[in-house]
């Protein structure tokens, strides 16, 4: 027996910058390209966006050895600036489809991300998941400070 609720990467950080810019960097397909990977020698050539409940999004990372990957989902729930929900897919595990929960907490000019990836299939793909969600993160970080 699994315990699946152990399979599940949440995750904090705070940034300094609005809550709208936060949410901007996460739905904007221009700006998602400069920081949706996992580390500064990584490149995010697609990134696409229906910003709508039901409308699509899908990204595709390019690691430092040209491999690619690519996941893609579906809005859920769009509350701008607080909260976003969406399921996501990745292409190497099409049968497990998880779900994004991000909210999005303004105070004194910095904005709190609470991160919430849920129903991943396997223990080592949790770790994968938290390992690249922390580093996108940081990409982010470095985007918003620069």
């Amino acid at each position: 027996m699994t315990d699946e609720s152990a399979r599940v990467v949440c995750i904090e950080q705070t940034f300094d910058a609005s809550a709208e810019e936060v949410f901007e960097a996460w739905t904007s397909p221009e700006v998602m390209r400069r920081w949706l990977h996992c580390g500064p020698d990584w490149e995010t050539p697609k990134a696409e966006v229906d910003l709508r409940a039901g409308g699509k999004v899908r990204v595709v990372m390019r690691r430092p050895d040209g491999s690619e990957a690519e996941a893609w989902g579906a809005y859920a729930l769009i509350d701008r600036p607080h909260r976003l929900v969406m399921s996501w897919i990745f292409y190497d595990d099409p049968s497990n489809e998880q779900l994004i929960e991000l909210s999005f907490s303004e105070s004194e000019g910095s904005t709190t991300v609470r991160l919430v990836n849920s129903s991943i299939s396997t223990d080592e793909r949790r770790d994968a998941q938290d390992w690249g969600w922390r580093a996108c993160l940081g990409e982010l970080g470095r985007l918003l400070a620069g």
